[in-house]
């Protein structure tokens, strides 16, 4: 996609922000990270890139977690998104008539998924390496009315 913009998408570091994470996020006008954060400096390094949307996950119990929520929504352009860190944890009726992007993490697995409509997108875990899954980020290309998900493979 050629004109628009890009969002970065990062879930799972579990403490560990890896130097390719950083650099496969860099030039993103803005950040989402799906929770299992792991340490407070996780987030105020990707700040330091981009605005950064961040929601805690089943790990983040510490009391600096207690500034993020367990869900967010927002809107970019013409997008609506709605961030989750585990999906059963989703009720999709809630969602509404104007979901575009549901973001999530939890499972360590990357995935792209269209469903009734809605992008539903797992960028997989940056942190610690997790059996023979892959250590992964995403970027969304959001130009009016496009969506273009990406997965990226980390080398690690």
């Amino acid at each position: 996609m050629q004109s628009g913009f890009r969002i970065g998408v990062i879930s799972d570091t579990h403490g560990l922000l890896r130097p390719e994470a950083l650099e496969a996020l860099r030039g993103a006008r803005h950040i989402i990270h799906a929770g299992d954060i792991g340490a407070p400096e996780i987030i105020d390094a990707l700040r330091v890139l981009a605005p950064t949307t961040a929601i805690r996950g089943n790990i983040d119990k510490a009391v600096w977690a207690s500034r993020y929520r367990d869900t967010e929504s927002f809107s970019m352009g013409d997008m609506r998104f709605h961030v989750v860190h585990d999906l059963a944890e989703l009720r999709f009726a809630a969602l509404g008539a104007d979901a575009s992007v549901v973001v999530s993490g939890h499972s360590h697995r990357p995935k792209i998924e269209m469903r009734g409509g809605v992008l539903f997108l797992n960028p997989g875990s940056a942190g610690p390496k997790r059996f023979k899954l892959p250590v992964t980020v995403a970027s969304l290309w959001i130009a009016p009315g496009q969506l273009e998900p990406e997965i990226h493979h980390l080398a690690v």
